[in-house]
């Protein structure tokens, strides 16, 4: 069996999911624009740099979830999904999932941002397994609080191999491995798989892919 996995945004969407859905929140009015959007930049240029504090950043991001109730939650998702999401999904990429879910290969959408905005993508994908931070919960509600190892860095092999140990699994069980994925930020997951694949790659993992002969491919071609 081989493994193949997906880092999400500027990967399989042509976007950040993050910021998206910080700015369709200023857009339905639930944040305040003059504050947000000027931290919603800040933090993303972090993150392109390398230097994102994932703890500030998860409390900034994850504070919303906190204070709304489940179904407004759930409802603003939706509408999140179809308007904001949808329009960033290439044909190229939903042809690259689908070919690799046909080959039977185990595959998995590995990503920093949030479970809750997530999954909704994973499974427009038709990806089942995801690995993802995860908003923490009490009685059902958001904490407004990360629960466990975000997924973040070398936190993703961390997530992986912690979801791979559950079926009895690790890296080392499969025949091939894939990764693909935009950002040097995952660096520490590329360098793991047998197939690391630089997609639409920021000018850091450029160098490197090209340095160590790494596939390079694009996936944003106009949709």
């Amino acid at each position: 069996m081989n493994l193949v996995l997906f880092d999400l945004d500027n990967t399989l969407i042509a976007g950040d999911s993050d910021v998206a859905w910080t700015q369709f929140l200023i857009e339905k009015g639930v944040l305040d624009a003059s504050v947000q959007e000027i931290r919603n930049l800040v933090f993303y240029e972090q993150y392109k740099a390398g230097t994102l504090n994932i703890d500030e950043f998860l409390e900034f991001q994850l504070a919303p979830l906190a204070r709304h109730s489940r179904e407004e939650l759930d409802a603003w998702n939706a509408e999140f999904i179809t308007r904001c999401i949808h329009p960033m999904i290439s044909p190229a990429a939903r042809t690259l999932v689908s070919e690799h879910l046909q080959s039977g290969a185990l595959v998995a959408l590995v990503t920093a941002t949030n479970s809750f905005i997530t999954w909704p993508i994973a499974r427009e994908f038709g990806i089942e397994h995801l690995i993802a931070t995860i908003p923490a919960q009490e009685n059902g509600a958001f904490t407004g609080k990360p629960r466990g190892v975000p997924a973040f860095q070398s936190g993703k092999v961390t997530r992986l191999e912690a979801w791979l140990e559950s079926m009895s699994l690790s890296l080392g069980c499969f025949d091939q491995s894939w990764f693909y994925s935009d950002s040097h930020n995952d660096l520490p997951l590329l360098q793991r798989v047998t197939h690391p694949v630089a997609v639409d790659p920021d000018d850091v993992l450029q160098t490197i892919a090209l340095e160590h002969g790494w596939q390079i491919l694009s996936l944003n071609e106009k949709m």
